[in-house]
């Protein structure tokens, strides 16, 4: 065919030969299934890696036995922070074993002399064979295995490239069987698509136990850990670091970072308090409206969905009179955070129009979904917000707590464009 019909990807096709399992029938008593009320669950132990934001993110540490897939883009620090990573846990007592398939033990060494880990408990190992890096594993007993990365790394006995979808799921199963038992937590790295998805096949993300993703803004040097999948804890958490010279700095207050260099002065400016697990992070949203002569305006939308913006494009069209098909719309999150959550509908529009009008919103925070027929209703977690921005000195705060409207939103704020 020349490429594949699920996915559209132009790649050649490649035979892979099955592998042959036993299937032979198993001798002695069959399995006894045993009830779930007489299941008695073993508590969980955790080791702390002595990275406080890193911890709050796994639940309290790495459970014994667990595999941790840790995906980001190029260069965004991965790498970097999983050798912080050993390092803490070696100036604790703990063994930890870092296989790279990627870079030579050069490499690794110069970051790690960079980083100030020179423990002799970090062991390293540069070899792309994963049954090479599980027997080294299987003879060191190490803590905890790092293994950077999973696209890199093959078995010898599997006829594909490594970094192939076969190759990413045996790879990935062998170390997943090992972790489960021995005891030994297991921290893949993984690359991401251009899309921002984690590659290889989606079974990767099911046969793990935690899925972090490492994001961040390489013009501010801002990373946010965010946790989707954890079965030892809690979705959705988020941590903040900041990449410097000599490594991952946690953050311990992520709203007043972002808004250290907040002008409530400058039209197309407002706050909006995030809630992203029990954490409040308070995120400014710019946005700049200019006239254009162009057919086709554009419209640039960075931390936020674009399909949303647009559709608070019409709402502002439709229902307060603020026609902007003829203007360009650039709308962005300071900082490089994601906000995902339909609570930024009502800041993105006071944003908006602010700028449209070239009228400041001054000191301002706002947070409420915007519906299709113009009402602003409640998003959860209000006093939560409330209590954020009133920390941070926030002045003027717009909610959906009065069942506003977005016309009557505009006007509370005073930009007055309602027709």
């Amino acid at each position: 065919m020349g490429f594949c019909p699920q996915c559209s990807s132009g790649g050649p096709l490649t035979e892979v030969a099955e592998t042959t399992r036993n299937r032979s029938k198993r001798r002695g008593a069959p399995p006894v299934p045993i009830a779930l009320g007489e299941q008695q669950g073993s508590e969980v132990i955790r080791t702390n890696t002595g990275l406080g934001e890193l911890d709050r993110v796994l639940g309290g540490g790495l459970v014994d036995g667990s595999v941790v897939l840790v995906g980001g883009e190029p260069g965004v620090g991965k790498s970097t922070l999983l050798l912080q990573m050993a390092g803490s846990l070696a100036a604790s007592g703990h063994s930890v074993l870092v296989a790279s398939a990627e870079e030579s033990a050069q490499q690794v060494g110069l970051r790690a002399r960079r980083l100030g880990v020179e423990s002799s408990d970090v062991l390293l190992l540069a070899e792309d064979d994963v049954d090479a890096v599980i027997s080294a594993a299987r003879e060191l007993s190490p803590k905890v295995l790092i293994m950077d990365s999973i696209q890199t790394v093959g078995a010898p006995d599997v006829a594909s490239a490594p970094g192939s979808i076969t190759q990413v799921r045996e790879a990935s199963s062998r170390l997943i069987r090992f972790a489960k038992t021995s005891g030994t937590s297991v921290v893949l790295v993984g690359h991401v698509t251009k899309d921002g998805a984690l590659a290889g096949p989606k079974t990767l993300e099911h046969m793990v136990d935690v899925v972090l993703s490492l994001e961040g803004d390489p013009d501010r040097g801002f990373r946010a850990l965010r946790s989707f999948k954890n079965r030892f804890g809690a979705t959705h958490v988020v941590a903040l670091f900041e990449m410097l010279s000599e490594g991952m700095i946690e953050v311990a207050d992520p709203s007043e970072a972002f808004l250290a260099e907040w002008q409530s002065n400058v039209p197309g400016t407002v706050v909006f308090p995030a809630v992203e697990g029990r954490r409040s992070v308070m995120v400014e949203i710019q946005a700049l409206v200019t006239k254009t002569t162009t057919p086709q305006p554009r419209r640039s939308v960075r931390g936020v969905d674009a399909p949303r913006v647009h559709q608070l494009l019409a709402v502002l069209d439709r229902h307060a009179g603020l026609y902007l098909g003829d203007h360009e719309v650039y709308v962005n999150v300071v900082g490089g955070w994601k906000v995902t959550e339909p609570g930024a509908d009502l800041a993105i529009a006071l944003a908006i129009a602010s700028s449209a009008v070239d009228c400041p919103l001054g000191s301002t925070a706002a947070w409420g979904e915007v519906g299709l027929a113009g009402e602003v209703r409640p998003v959860p977690y209000d006093t939560r917000r409330r209590e954020e921005a009133e920390r941070l000195g926030v002045k003027t705060l717009i909610s959906s707590e009065n069942r506003l409207r977005v016309s009557s939103a505009l006007v509370l704020a005073g930009l007055g464009v309602v027709t």
